[in-house]
């Protein structure tokens, strides 16, 4: 069985899994402060500043229910603090 390694596996951009992690990482402590100023950030918004990257865009969703997000559901698309 063909098994996928995350390390030489190239993603959007020709990142890696590891890199894309990083990326998305970086990219919540925006997120945070746009959660804090407007009340909530929409799942689009979230993708068009990503650049439809499919993979930081899951992870950043990830990553903000990790610290304490509630990321909404595909009635309610939107990522508010709980």
């Amino acid at each position: 069985m063909d098994s996928c390694d995350r390390r030489i596996r190239a993603y959007k951009n020709g990142k890696t899994f590891d890199q894309s992690r990083n990326d998305a990482e970086s990219m919540n402590p925006d997120f945070k402060k746009l959660i804090e100023e407007n009340g909530k950030v929409l799942w689009t918004e979230i993708l068009d500043m990503v650049d439809h990257d499919e993979i930081m865009y899951k992870l950043t969703l990830k990553f903000l229910r990790r610290d304490g997000y509630d990321i909404g559901n595909h009635k309610i698309p939107e990522v508010k603090k709980f």
